[in-house]
């Protein structure tokens, strides 16, 4: 018997892996800032999704996540603060396109559509309780033999992340590279249709 069981991983990296690669609203999110304002701003975004991240790990490894799931009010006001944000970006995201059909949208209005990126991926990645409640359904399937269920599930929210942010990184490098390329109103206008529909479908997802 030891503090953590290594003999999980295999599978829990694995399975980690499926799910990290599964399009949410991380990707969609981090495609438009990185296509529409390069590198830095995405990796920005991509920071504040995983400071959320660590968040939602942190609130499991403690067992406060347990309370809160446990408290319905909390889950609830949860949801309806995830999908008012994931609305907000949806109807911004559409002002610009409608904007930019009537040629009112300038450089600078774009930019302060994907303005502090921080801040944005954060806040739509800690209002968005299915991140909490993965966390609590899946981490401890993997505990394995271990004595210590702080240390395995820390470990185990730790290698998640890691390959979240890996998988990510490369999506917002990627994306920030071909952009350049990309530049045309018909393509631009295009990612922004798309990722304002899959913000408000996981709006609306997450209330229903």
């Amino acid at each position: 018997m030891s503090a953590i069981d290594t003999s999980q991983l295999p599978v829990f990296v694995i399975a980690s892996v499926i799910f990290v690669i599964t399009p949410g609203v991380d990707v969609f999110l981090l495609l438009r800032t990185s296509m529409r304002t390069g590198t830095r701003a995405g990796l920005l975004t991509l920071a504040g999704i995983h400071s959320a991240s660590l968040v939602h790990v942190a609130l499991v490894v403690s067992g406060l996540g347990v309370v809160l799931a446990s408290n319905p009010g909390v889950l609830t006001a949860l949801r309806w603060l995830g999908a008012a944000y994931l609305t907000y970006l949806a109807f911004g995201i559409a002002r610009d396109v409608w904007r930019s059909r009537g040629g009112r949208v300038t450089d600078g209005e774009t930019a302060r559509g994907t303005d502090r990126p921080f801040r944005r991926g954060f806040v739509c990645n800690i209002t968005n309780p299915k991140m909490l409640l993965f966390c609590l359904a899946f981490l401890p399937q993997f505990m394995g033999a271990a004595t210590s269920p702080v240390l395995q599930l820390g470990l185990l929210g730790v290698v998640f992340l890691v390959l979240a942010a890996a998988w990510e990184t490369g999506i917002v490098l990627t994306a920030a590279r071909v952009s350049g390329k990309l530049q045309r109103p018909a393509v631009l206008t295009t990612l922004d249709v798309v990722s304002a529909t899959a913000f408000l479908t996981m709006s609306v997802g997450l209330v229903v």
